[in-house]
């Protein structure tokens, strides 16, 4: 079944396979990846973490992902937005996140960008929910196929081009595709995975912003 990118478990629950390659994943996977993320400082924090995770592997920040909370005030961008060029040596000092300056100074523009689409929209969950994806851009059936061959979608592009354009950085459209997948914009569970259903359903019942 794992060529299907499914695994069955001891008590025959079926589950997205890479649900089983760390031992923080099962938490993750089930109570935390594609449920709906409403709050602005929620929505802030994963863009930020999704961007430090490009060119990594996932499980190294979500092992970080306490320390990046304290490193960074809880994510509070409004907080960020106001850190210098000593905030920056002392966050690369810091080995409980990854030291990458380039990120580090990226996570304080997004910081500011932030403010600045919350001063103009009122709710940065409001505008970044606006690029959902209609059911006429998803597939049928989301099976290892799909995964395979979509590390990106029409809506991660357009979001990208959007934050870029406003100055935002470290927001490809691949890093964004992973946002979605992650805050609920979509539902990427596998067909088949017991999450899948549940996800749907905290989807149908979610009040967009």
């Amino acid at each position: 079944m794992e060529e299907s990118g499914l695994t069955t478990d001891e008590t025959g629950r079926t589950h997205c396979t890479w649900r089983t390659a760390a031992p923080e994943y099962p938490r993750y996977h089930d109570h935390e990846w594609g449920v709906p993320v409403a709050g602005d400082i929620a929505l802030y924090e994963k863009i930020c973490l999704e961007g430090f995770q490009a060119g990594m592997a996932w499980i190294t920040i979500l092992r970080k992902r306490e320390q990046f909370r304290a490193a960074f005030d809880g994510f509070d961008f409004h907080r960020v937005a106001q850190y210098d060029e000593a905030d920056i040596e002392r966050l690369m000092q810091d080995p409980g996140i990854v030291r990458n300056r380039a990120k580090i100074v990226s996570t304080l523009n997004n910081a500011r960008r932030a403010c600045e689409l919350v001063e103009e929209t009122g709710s940065l969950a409001r505008w970044l929910w606006a690029f959902e994806p209609g059911d006429d851009e998803r597939p049928t059936v989301v099976d290892l196929a799909y995964w395979t061959q979509n590390p990106t979608s029409p809506a991660s592009v357009r979001l990208s081009k959007a934050l870029k354009k406003r100055g935002w950085t470290f927001v490809g459209p691949t890093t964004m595709y992973a946002l979605m997948q992650a805050v609920g914009m979509v539902n990427d569970h596998l067909e088949g995975c017991a999450c899948r259903p549940h996800i749907e359903d905290l989807r149908c019942q979610f009040t967009r912003p």
